[in-house]
């Protein structure tokens, strides 16, 4: 993967100079921007290619809730803020992390890991495959092999047309790597490879390998929704 190109927005000079030196530090970041201004650095997302911005939320000319209004989900976010009554409300917007003044190094990297994850599996979800590791070793599966992926306690089953992988892995997780056009969650233990679907009734769906999975009744609606 390509360095994640990094812009730092903050109306405090120190903060500013804080930011831009534990970028520096990570091999995987990338620094190409940053201002006191949020003005500018519209201006520059605009007209130049960058992947995530540091933003602090409480700013003079334009507060960091609307700065995100404006660009929606045109970059990721890093929010970055003396006061924590502002986590929640920036929460509910696209964002990767949040981190509270003063920011420690330690912080900073594990914000940057998350950063890091998040354009994986978004690069994962651009390509035909992905890799997972079982039983000791890394394998590539295709998703359009993918039958059903179930979850067995603190693992999940990726089942395909010629074998099964338990990989140590969530749910949550698999849900967010999956290609959202061809792959829906229908049950608190199964999320499903829509073009696999030979029959579907009222509580299971037939599989094209015979094979029958529960529909959960609150996902019922949401896979009708994805069929259509």
């Amino acid at each position: 993967m390509n360095k994640i190109k990094c812009i730092v927005v903050d109306d405090e000079p120190l903060a500013i100079s804080l930011l831009e030196s534990y970028v520096q530090k990570i091999p995987f970041l990338e620094l190409v921007f940053s201002t006191e201004n949020p003005i500018e650095a519209l201006d520059y997302i605009q007209k130049n290619e960058s992947d995530l911005v540091f933003l602090d939320i409480q700013m003079p000319e334009l507060t960091g809730i609307n700065f995100m209004k404006i660009l929606g989900d045109k970059l990721k976010y890093i929010l970055t803020t003396a006061y924590s009554e502002y986590a929640l409300e920036g929460y509910e917007h696209n964002i990767v992390d949040y981190l509270l003044k003063p920011i420690s190094f330690e912080r900073f990297y594990k914000s940057a890991l998350k950063a890091q994850e998040r354009f994986v599996i978004n690069q994962n979800k651009e390509n035909a495959y992905f890799f997972v590791k079982s039983s000791g070793q890394q394998h590539r599966i295709n998703f359009e092999d993918i039958l059903y992926v179930e979850s067995i306690k603190d693992y999940v089953n990726i089942r395909t047309s010629e074998q099964e992988y338990i990989v140590l892995d969530t749910l949550k997780s698999m849900e967010l790597q999956l290609p959202e056009n061809s792959f829906v969650r229908i049950h608190k233990s199964f999320i499903l490879n829509l073009y696999q679907i030979k029959n579907l009734g009222s509580k299971k769906v037939t599989l094209l390998s015979e094979q029958e999975i529960p529909i959960g009744e609150s996902y019922r609606m949401n896979l009708l929704a994805k069929i259509k």
